[in-house]
């Protein structure tokens, strides 16, 4: 069984990726790597979607969605 990495936390492969954040993504107006700032766009039922936003010319590089915790709470109104 060479090349194949031992479970991670919780018995997944590789669980502590789950929640990457990027400090650098590529720029297409500045046409390289760039730092970037990550900004809430919307919050879904499924999760929370962000936008990261280049440092130096505000372009947006990409997006994530943040995956909403499961919890079992209930609202009493």
């Amino acid at each position: 069984m060479q090349g194949r990495r031992p479970p991670g936390p919780g018995g997944r492969p590789q669980a502590q990726f789950d929640q990457l954040e990027a400090s650098e993504l590529y720029c297409p107006k500045c046409q390289r790597a760039m730092p970037v700032r990550k900004r809430l766009l919307l919050v879904l039922p499924e999760g929370e979607k962000y936008l990261y936003h280049c440092a130096r010319c505000g372009t947006v590089c990409g997006d994530k969605i943040d995956k909403a915790p499961t919890s079992s709470f209930r609202v009493i109104v």
